[in-house]
């Protein structure tokens, strides 16, 4: 007698739809790491939105009682080699766009912008976990930073700095086709003068 849906339907019902997904849960978690392309290099590039927890603006030589905090886009291109299903390197060039809003200062109120673009060596560790992965990353920054703002009253400041700070993050990854690798990741950068900023990516990576 060929199975159908119509004679499965008492058997389910009796399951039941938490016993089902406790089953589906099961599953997956036992399905097995894929391991059709475990090592090797990989390119890719990422899109994501960057939050400016910005703290001071003491760069440009004024102390603001009340600053707003920022976001903006930012963009990614990454490359890197896996020693193993676990185990990886990665050196990016992040570009976390151009922030700025309102503040306000002692004598004077105004307005910030801040580009803030640089290069990141970073070293992944990575959990399978049936067709996903898990990942961890750390890493430190190097980046150039340009602060300008405008007064309203009074001439305009602008000031550059090179420097390098932490980065950290997570991330949750799923490969398609034993070759392109599509991953959602948080990260946060401990910026001199905005400490955990942050930034939520989604990007994508063919690993060769």
């Amino acid at each position: 007698m060929a199975l159908t849906l119509r004679s499965l339907r008492p058997f389910l019902g009796k399951l039941g739809t938490g016993t089902l997904a406790t089953a589906l849960g099961l599953a997956l978690a036992t399905l097995p790491a894929r391991a059709d392309n475990p090592d090797g290099p990989y390119l890719g590039v990422g899109s994501g939105q960057f939050k400016l927890n910005i703290q001071n603006l003491d760069d440009a030589g004024t102390a603001a009682n009340s600053i707003l905090h920022s976001s903006n886009n930012a963009q990614k291109y990454f490359a890197g080699y896996r020693f193993s299903p676990n185990w990886a390197i990665e050196a990016a060039y992040i570009d976390l766009g151009r922030c700025g809003d309102h503040f306000t200062a002692t004598g004077s109120n105004g307005n910030y912008r801040v580009n803030i673009s640089g290069f990141s060596p970073a070293l992944i560790g990575s959990l399978p976990i049936g067709p996903f992965e898990l990942s961890a990353k750390i890493g430190e920054y190097y980046y150039d930073s340009k602060l300008h703002v405008d007064f309203d009253a009074g001439p305009a400041i602008e000031s550059s700095h090179r420097r390098n700070d932490l980065l950290y993050g997570g991330g949750l990854g799923l490969t398609f086709f034993d070759h392109l690798h599509v991953r959602a990741e948080y990260e946060t950068i401990e910026l001199q003068s905005a400490k955990h900023s942050d930034a939520f990516w989604l990007s994508a990576a063919w690993r060769f």
